[in-house]
């Protein structure tokens, strides 16, 4: 059944997203097979029953989305979608109170800790990318898939405003719209110095194997593992941080609003089209 629907999206949204439907519906799919019930269609009573188990095992931001992506899926499957009916409101009201909203932020890479970071950078190729990926993660704000994206041939030059690099696709725009986003003339330099030394096309960022070979591209899943290592050898105020490709989301974001940007100025530059999902990168911190 699953492939059936999935069939229909293919080509309608990223290949992250599509991924993401798929687990969320063989979670849901599995859940009723144990309990005897038919996935399609579903009834109020079993996503809200479906809430109920997740509660359980799942943090509140995890069934949310699984909610979420259930729904979407009903829907354009054109099945009946029970999501946003009164039982499955109140299950996740009731999920809500009993383990809170709470999710584990990604700590901010703010520009000292960048700085400090940089410095721990080697003069080899995988000292070039990894001073690459800090700079283009915290200039861009970029997400992980858009970061490891970004190609050679999407740097410009902008008369009278200088460097940039052209998004050409994003979570927030699927259609390729595209976007300009400024960088340094610093970057800028970095990013063609590593293409000229290493005599690279396409994509910008790529892997790097421990004896300087380096590969087609990065795996977005891998920019974590860097910052891990990169932080390893620096003191315990920053070892204790919980780094991810989110960190540089959070960090610039931080030193923006730290900096008297507006809240508008941060939601353009971070690509974020809801206030609420902005802020909830601040508020925290």
């Amino acid at each position: 059944m699953i492939d059936e629907i999935f069939e229909k999206f293919d080509g309608a949204f990223s290949e992250n997203t599509l991924r993401a439907y798929r687990s969320d519906f063989k979670q849901y799919e599995a859940w009723c097979a144990t309990n005897k019930q038919p996935s399609l269609p579903a009834t109020a009573d079993l996503i809200a029953d479906y809430v109920d188990f997740m509660t359980t095992e799942h943090k509140s931001a995890t069934i949310r989305r699984r909610i979420n992506s259930l729904g979407t899926i009903f829907r354009l499957s054109k099945n009946p979608d029970p999501t946003k009916e009164p039982e499955v409101v109140l299950a996740l009201k009731r999920m809500h109170r009993k383990i809170g909203r709470h999710q584990e932020q990604a700590a901010p890479l703010t520009r000292d800790t960048l700085d400090r970071l940089l410095e721990q950078c080697g003069s080899d190729a995988k000292g070039h990318r990894d001073r690459v990926l800090l700079l283009l993660g915290y200039e861009t704000m970029r997400r992980r898939s858009e970061l490891c994206n970004f190609a050679f041939e999407d740097l410009t030059r902008v008369p009278g405003r200088g460097h940039a690099i052209r998004l050409l696709r994003s979570k927030t725009d699927q259609e390729g719209a595209s976007k300009l986003i400024p960088i340094s003339t610093s970057l800028h330099s970095l990013i063609t110095e590593w293409q000229d030394k290493y005599q690279l096309e396409g994509v910008i960022l790529r892997s790097v194997d421990r004896h300087g070979n380096i590969g087609d591209r990065l795996n977005s899943g891998s920019i974590g593992a860097i910052l891990k290592w990169l932080k390893a050898s620096l003191g315990s105020d920053v070892n204790n941080c919980r780094f991810s490709g989110h960190s540089f989301r959070v960090g610039a974001a931080i030193d923006l609003l730290e900096a008297g940007a507006s809240l508008e100025t941060i939601m353009l530059k971070g690509g974020w089209r809801s206030q609420d999902n902005a802020m909830n990168y601040l508020r925290g911190w």
